[in-house]
């Protein structure tokens, strides 16, 4: 059966479209309307990540095109650093290194204090397999955890807000790990930052198209918003001078370069579930982890 890895310029491989079964992809590349028409004989998308909204469902689902992800294997990885991300921004982590190895430390300058995350109340934006995995690292350390979901999680022992400016308004952390579709688009925006206010921190492990940049840089900036740590943007790879340029240059902020699910263990287990995808799909047994399908 051909395979094609979907890095490829698909609908400019004209030779390579008859016969493509089987597309490998990532979360963040997905797979285009156009690229799916211009696969008549595509049966299976492979998704290396949890991510689909760079992937046109609604096209799979009208060629009855199979979708798969890799979800469960890399929740751990992602809500580790979505902590890590928390204690680094608020703890001022990155500035305390800048110090030391630029030499300021040794030339008699101060670091700023921080803010304790111990005793911080967490509210989690997204109630799924990622919020929950941080919930129970949070409440380990012996944080109280808020959440927000379209509804209730009836087996669930953190307290449940009914939208997300209630969410915000009621704690001091803000983790941000709902899935990116049409109606989670700037979900977190003015009233949002508003309500988390100029002592609260945002951290999105997500996607950056949930949050309102223009809107966080702002609030960055103007003090409304205490500080924000972001392993995801609206345009990636965010890059000075570029579209997160006013977001880059804000105050009380820490980046990385979408790598919440990059360690060994979690990428060869999203490696072996793809595999086992692959596997299942060309022996014509079930998919351990196909995606639902309107």
């Amino acid at each position: 059966m051909e395979q094609f890895c979907a890095s490829h310029a698909i609908t400019r491989d004209i030779e390579a479209r008859d016969g493509i079964e089987i597309v490998l992809t990532s979360g963040t590349r997905g797979l285009t309307c156009d690229e799916i028409d211009a696969l008549p004989d595509l049966r299976l998308i492979a998704v290396n990540g949890v991510g689909t909204d760079a992937v046109d469902l609604g096209a799979a689902s009208a060629r009855n095109i199979a979708v798969t992800t890799t979800p469960d294997v890399l929740s751990g990885a992602v809500a580790e650093l979505a902590l890590g991300l928390a204690l680094s921004v608020r703890r001022r982590i990155g500035e305390g290194e800048r110090l030391v190895r630029s030499g300021a430390w040794g030339g008699g300058q101060k670091a700023r204090l921080g803010r304790s995350l111990i005793g911080a109340r967490s509210g989690i934006l997204g109630y799924g397999r990622i919020g929950r995995a941080l919930a129970d690292m949070l409440r380990a350390l012996g944080l109280e955890v808020l959440y927000y979901a379209r509804a209730p999680d009836q087996n669930a022992t953190d307290a449940y807000r009914a939208n997300p400016v209630t969410l915000a308004r009621d704690c001091d952390v803000l983790f941000v790990t709902l899935a990116a579709t049409p109606e989670t688009h700037h979900i977190v925006g003015p009233d949002v930052l508003d309500a988390l206010g100029p002592e609260g921190t945002l951290v999105n492990v997500a996607r950056g198209s949930v949050v309102d940049s223009a809107a966080l840089a702002t609030a960055l900036h103007g003090g409304t918003l205490g500080a924000a740590a972001l392993d995801v943007f609206e345009t990636e790879p965010a890059t000075p001078g570029g579209p997160e340029d006013a977001l880059l240059r804000a105050p009380n902020t820490l980046f990385t370069p979408h790598i919440a699910s990059a360690t060994y263990e979690a990428r060869r287990a999203m490696a072996q579930l793809v595999i086992a995808n692959i596997d299942a799909f060309i022996a014509g047994a079930p998919l351990p982890s196909k995606v639902a399908l309107s």
